[in-house]
């Protein structure tokens, strides 16, 4: 009977140890897919805009100015620069 018991006891231990575990593993995955996300959001509008202005159109106006180009790497560095505050002001980095 002691035998029993103690086999008993050992199996609920492994079992709150695999538990542990797995939920150890799972907190990781989370924290890897939060930072994922949080790179794919602060790509997603740059993308856009990379898009926009890569395309071979003749009648944007931005394409004849003497500073667009530099306009839009200073409004693609304010969009990411803004994101990434933003998160750190709600905890997320």
């Amino acid at each position: 009977m002691q035998v029993i018991d103690i086999v008993e006891t050992y199996r609920e231990l492994a079992s709150g140890l695999t538990e542990t575990y797995m939920t150890a593993v799972s907190n990781r995955t989370s924290e890897v897919m939060k930072v994922l996300t949080i790179i794919g959001t602060i790509f997603i509008p740059l993308t856009f805009l990379a898009g926009v202005y890569g395309m071979n159109f003749h009648h944007l106006p931005e394409l004849e100015w003497r500073w667009g180009y530099a306009i839009f790497w200073v409004v693609s560095a304010g969009i990411a620069g803004r994101m990434i505050a933003w998160f750190r002001a709600r905890g997320w980095l």
